[in-house]
């Protein structure tokens, strides 16, 4: 389940750099909208998974509903779901 939390938080981390870095100038300063509609569904479907995963991963781990908050906020945060692996799931490895 670590593998795969970690994973997710990484592709997760990646999408929404991706939507905010690359496909939203895209859209809204040169009109093409293509790319952040690809992008858009991808990291939609990586932040539910990521939520998921993180529920069950702290279920599992019988984590604190404190530490699940600070997994999920690190989702809403550019670079958060990094330091979150970095900080809580790296030294668990």
């Amino acid at each position: 389940m670590l593998k795969l939390f970690r994973a997710t938080a990484i592709l997760e981390g990646i999408s929404y750099l991706l939507l905010f870095g690359m496909t939203m100038p895209l859209k809204h300063w040169a009109d093409i909208p293509e790319p952040n509609k690809v992008i858009g569904y991808a990291h939609g479907f990586l932040f539910i998974l990521y939520v998921v995963v993180a529920v069950v991963f702290c279920r599992e781990r019988k984590w604190s509903i404190k530490r699940f908050v600070i997994l999920f906020v690190a989702s809403l945060l550019p670079f958060g779901t990094f330091y979150a692996d970095k900080k809580y799931l790296s030294s668990l490895a």
